[in-house]
Formats: structure tokens, C-alpha cells, sequence
């Protein structure tokens, strides 16, 4: 196809929404998807909210301890300022991010790039998490994964807090959460 010198290629963008319970493997999948983008030599933009600082200030790690260079963000507002020239773009741990995250993401894929999205559909206590809904609503392309049931062996979808705080954000990894099937989940809640 030869283009006139005053048309642009039309390039399509897109959401996509890994989502799941803790240790579901959404952040290997972020970080599998964003590595296949790099080998394929197009450049990609990875961000995660500045709070997360689990295992890396700067990288995303996930619980396997595989990792990309990420760039910590304050908001959602600053991930268009740092997206020039950019044809994929990662976020990870997005149930933390504020509100306008969907939006951003929006109007990101609106530009033509592609967007990948890592995140807690749920919080502990079985809710939706954050702008995880609206993510989930606006997505072209949604992926749910799942961990295995700590209790039972099935698969698990929930995020089961081994703590009583109350706190919606509570950062952490096997030391407070574990995987849960629904039945296991509500059998945990109700001893509570």
C-alpha cells in the first residue's frame, strides 16, 4: 500500500486487562506480554504506582521474581506525560492507582497505542478494587487468572487476608494474603 505524502498509517489501539487474585500470575503475564513486545523492537513504556516498593522501588518483580524496568508514577495524570513515541504501554498494580486511571488508559489507546493492564479485580474483602471496574468495562481484551486454593487444590479467585487489618491497601505478599476457591474464601470470612 503506498500512502499520499499527507496520510498517516492508521494505527489501532487497544486495552487489555490482566486480572485475578493474589498470586494468580498477572504480573508474569504483564511482564511475558511486554517482553514479547520488546523482542518484536517496538517501544514500550511500563509504569506501577510509587507506593509498590515489595520487592524493587523502580522494577516490577512479580512473586516468581521475574522482572522488567518500570517506572514508578505518583498518579495516573503523569503516565501521558511519559509516553511520547510509545507503542505499548504497561501498568501494573492498577487497583491502586486513583480514579482517572480508565480514563488516562482511554485516551492513551485513542492515540493509537496498544495498553496493558496488570491488577486485583478484588480486594480482600471480595469487592471490586479500585478503578479495576471501570478498566475491566472499557478493555477490548480481558484475561482472569488464577491461582490454586492454599486450602483445597481448586482454582482459586480470591484473595484471603491472614490479618485483621482493615485497611482496603494493605501491601504484601504471602506474610498476609493467600489464595482461595469461593467456598474456602467464605468459610475463612466467616470464622472472622
Amino acid at each position: 500500500m503506498f500512502l499520499e505524502p499527507y496520510e498517516k498509517p492508521h494505527r489501532n489501539g487497544w486495552i487489555e486487562v490482566v486480572c485475578g487474585c493474589m498470586f494468580s500470575g498477572k504480573t508474569e503475564e504483564l511482564i511475558r506480554r511486554l517482553k514479547r513486545a520488546k523482542i518484536a523492537n517496538q517501544k514500550v513504556a511500563i509504569f506501577k504506582p510509587m507506593l509498590d516498593t515489595r520487592y524493587d522501588e523502580v522494577n516490577i518483580v512479580s512473586h516468581d521474581e521475574n522482572s522488567i524496568h518500570s517506572t514508578p508514577v505518583k498518579s495516573a495524570a503523569d503516565i501521558p506525560l511519559l509516553v511520547a513515541d510509545t507503542e505499548v504501554v504497561g501498568i501494573d498494580e492498577a487497583q491502586f492507582f486513583d480514579e482517572s486511571l480508565p480514563q488516562v488508559c482511554e485516551d492513551i489507546a485513542n492515540r493509537g497505542i496498544r495498553v496493558i493492564i496488570a491488577g486485583l479485580d478484588m480486594d480482600f474483602a471480595a469487592k471490586p478494587f479500585g478503578p479495576m471496574p471501570l478498566l475491566l468495562a472499557r478493555a477490548e481484551y480481558i484475561t482472569k487468572v488464577h491461582a490454586i486454593c492454599v486450602r483445597c487444590g481448586n482454582l482459586a479467585s480470591y484473595s484471603y487476608r491472614l490479618s485483621d487489618i482493615d485497611s482496603t491497601v494493605l501491601l504484601g505478599a504471602k506474610n498476609h494474603y493467600e489464595p482461595r476457591c469461593r467456598t474456602c474464601f467464605i468459610e475463612g470470612m466467616s470464622m472472622k
